[in-house]
C-alpha cells in the first residue's frame, strides 16, 4: 500500500500551526516534495517528522 501523502496545509492543520509556518520551515530546511498532485507539493510521514522538528525550534 502506498504511504499516505500530505499537503504542508494539511499538516498544518493536523498539527495546529500556521501554514505559513510549515512552508516557512520547508523552505529553511531545503525540503523536497516526496511527491507533486499537480501544483501541490505532498510530503511523506518522514519528511513531515523533519518538518515538525523544525517547528520546535
Amino acid at each position: 500500500m502506498a504511504e499516505e501523502l500530505l499537503s504542508a496545509g494539511k499538516l498544518a492543520k493536523e498539527w495546529g500551526v500556521t501554514d505559513a509556518a510549515v512552508k516557512k520551515a520547508i523552505k529553511e530546511l531545503g525540503i523536497e516534495p516526496d511527491a507533486k498532485k499537480g501544483a501541490c507539493a505532498m510530503y511523506g510521514k518522514a519528511t513531515a517528522a523533519k518538518i515538525k522538528a523544525a517547528l520546535k525550534k
